[in-house]
């Protein structure tokens, strides 16, 4: 057994390593030094023209502002005023049509609709940079004629795609002091953007007709024959879905899907 010695040498020992325990725990959540903690950067975003030496740092801050504008509404442009509007319409009615239902996924669709957008638009982009972008990034024409430039390019567009019925119900309900000519060239764009969006809807339903005619015959063969055999209990899609894929592949239909939807905006 431990002596009376012995108790007192380890109570002695035990209250030591308490109290260096005690100031160790509170070295190490004591407050750092300031001169070992990490300096803070001053952040300061400043509209005004105080910060700027010269106007042209002050143009430069204008132009940033106006960018990062136009990439908040820049979903809504590709959606209105470009052929995704036509593309991702036949592709939902396609996969529709084929009753896959969620395959491809949407991400896939919307990916490559989005991709041929920029292909079918690329001649378009290319006018808008050359006729306004780039003169006046250079200082060669004001704002406003860059913002007349660049919207013929994109309204001559729409209106190769837009039925004549279509712009001139938005020209007449909009009421506008002016003739507008009879291309349409001279209309403002919140009208020939409604009317090139109706009219895109129009023609990606006469497409989405166009697709749904065989995928159509093949569900009527098959659940004909099914109701001759007497397989009632058996769901005809079922069987259908694997004839409508195999058509689809055999007459390699991405590749004349594409081909058409590019041709339809020649």
């Amino acid at each position: 057994m431990m002596n009376r010695r012995d108790k007192k040498i380890f109570i002695t020992i035990s209250i030591l390593i308490f109290v260096i325990l005690v100031f160790k725990a509170h070295s190490v959540y004591a407050a750092p030094d300031a001169s070992q903690t990490m300096p803070i950067p001053n952040i300061n975003v400043s509209m005004d023209n105080a910060g700027t030496s010269t106007p042209q740092q002050y143009v430069q801050n204008i132009k940033l502002l106006i960018f990062l504008t136009v990439i908040t509404l820049l979903p809504s442009f590709v959606m209105m005023m470009t052929s995704f509007v036509r593309i991702i319409v036949v592709f939902g009615f396609l996969r529709s049509a084929m009753g896959t239902q969620q395959s491809p996924p949407n991400s896939i669709l919307i990916g490559l609709a989005l991709f041929m957008t920029v292909f079918i638009m690329y001649p378009v982009y290319s006018k808008m940079n050359t006729n306004a972008i780039e003169p006046y990034m250079q200082n060669k024409i004001t704002q406003q004629q860059a913002i007349d430039e660049g919207a013929k390019p994109i309204r001559s567009f729409m209106l190769k795609q837009t039925y004549k019925k279509d712009l001139q119900l938005f020209i007449d309900q909009a009421k506008l002091n002016y003739k507008v000519t009879a291309d349409g060239q001279n209309a403002p764009l919140y009208v020939v953007v409604p009317a090139y969006m109706i009219s895109e809807l129009k023609t990606a339903f006469e497409i989405g007709f166009l697709i749904y005619i065989p995928f159509m015959v093949i569900d009527m063969v098959v659940s004909s024959v099914l109701m001759a055999m007497g397989m009632f209990m058996l769901p005809p899609t079922m069987i259908s879905l694997a004839f409508k894929l195999l058509l689809f592949v055999m007459v390699d239909g991405w590749y004349l899907l594409v081909k058409s939807l590019i041709v339809s905006f020649s």
